[in-house]
């Protein structure tokens, strides 16, 4: 159990806890290998260059990448903005769409509504089935010599829905157009090999596979790089895409998650937390015929679960949980907002279904007493909210 002043931690989506092994690498970078790792001068910057190098070569090697196709960010928003901005900006005179499917995250549309805006394009929503994947029929029909690019989710953040990019990226390339992948959730999920697929860019961020928080990355395929236009100027660091001294402790704590998400364990984990969450959903199931789960499809992230409540509102259910069990109702980069998930609405659900929705995600340190401990808290609070 994760246990953080006796409060079950089920939210392991919105961010993960970091991994002692992580942890443990970074702690020299802080007060020993301290050089500002673009210092060419002297060993101090030689060291802490060769850390970052180490550490993009790490992430490289998560998704099939060269080390030189990695630009460090501050997160996967930035990286995802750095690619459809950078794109839009220096976009060919005859490519004006980009294509986007309903169900990405915010920083996805909400870049590409920006690139509309600003650089004269026109922003398309691609439609979704029942279980979040995209059309790919409709997706061809769309497609023509006039699309910049197209932007799909690998996993889904809030319904874990796996989308087929093979296939994407396959119909993306044929029309000419970029294929731009957030695979924020995509390590703990699936493997990726971006040399087997024609994908343009693809985002990453630390803080969802047991790394640190402030640190993300963009793989940006080596032909494209000439085509972006860089967000941050300054020192030209980064092959001149992003400017701006590296953060080497979170750049060595990024490449070794990455390294761990990359290694022999992670079927075994992926299928031992797989198995913890459909106990959990088969537990629940028996609770009240009224619950349901969301994108349920063929293939999903291992540790999503996202329960629908029947008729009862799922914030409120939520915080009648407090402070025993941490679960989000919608993707934590959009908090604060009182709007019904644009994921949930996407795939069919109507406003109060989708208000009626609660997302549960397992991860590394959860275990199986963590699911039963889960369901007897979700039993207690749908007690309490008959009664009230």
């Amino acid at each position: 159990m994760t246990d953080i002043r006796k409060s079950l931690y089920l939210d392991a989506m919105a961010s993960t806890p970091v991994d002692p092994r992580v942890a443990a690498a970074m702690v020299p970078f802080w007060s020993e290998t301290f050089g500002n790792p673009h210092s060419n001068d002297h060993e101090f910057g030689w060291r802490a260059n060769a850390a970052v190098v180490e550490a993009a070569t790490r992430i490289a090697r998560l998704i099939g990448a060269d080390s030189d196709e990695i630009v460090f960010t501050s997160g996967a928003t930035e990286a995802n903005n750095l690619a459809i901005l950078g794109l839009a900006h220096r976009a060919p005179r005859e490519r004006r769409r980009i294509l986007v499917s309903a169900i990405e995250h915010n920083c996805i549309l909400a870049a590409a509504n920006v690139a509309a805006e600003r650089y004269g394009m026109a922003c398309e929503h691609l439609v979704v089935d029942r279980d979040g994947r995209i059309d790919l029929d409709y997706l061809a029909t769309r497609l023509s010599d006039d699309v910049l690019c197209v932007a799909a989710m690998a996993v889904n953040n809030e319904i874990g829905t796996v989308q087929d990019l093979e296939a994407i990226a396959g119909l993306a390339a044929r029309s000419g157009a970029v294929f731009i992948c957030d695979a924020v959730q995509a390590p703990l999920a699936i493997d990726i090999d971006v040399g087997k697929h024609p994908i343009g860019s693809l985002a990453l961020s630390a803080h969802k596979l047991y790394g640190p928080k402030g640190i993300g990355a963009l793989y940006l395929r080596r032909d494209l790089q000439q085509a972006v236009e860089p967000l941050i100027y300054g020192g030209g660091q980064q092959n001149g895409l992003r400017s701006g001294t590296l953060p080497t402790p979170l750049c060595v704590g990024f490449g070794v998650a990455a390294e761990i998400a990359a290694s022999d364990e992670r079927h075994a984990e992926r299928a031992r937390i797989a198995a913890i969450r459909d106990a959990f959903e088969s537990a629940l199931g028996s609770l009240d015929p009224s619950l349901s789960f969301n994108g349920c499809g063929a293939q999903r992230h291992p540790g999503n679960s996202n329960v629908r409540f029947g008729t009862r509102d799922g914030r409120h259910l939520l915080s009648i949980m407090q402070p025993h069990l941490a679960a989000s109702t919608g993707s934590a980069c959009t908090s604060g907002t009182t709007e019904p998930s644009h994921v949930l609405r996407a795939i069919g659900l109507s406003k109060d279904e989708a208000n009626a929705s609660v997302r549960f995600s397992f991860g590394r340190f959860n275990s199986s007493r963590d699911a039963d401990e889960a369901v007897l808290i979700i039993a207690s609070a749908m007690t309490m909210d008959r009664a009230a």
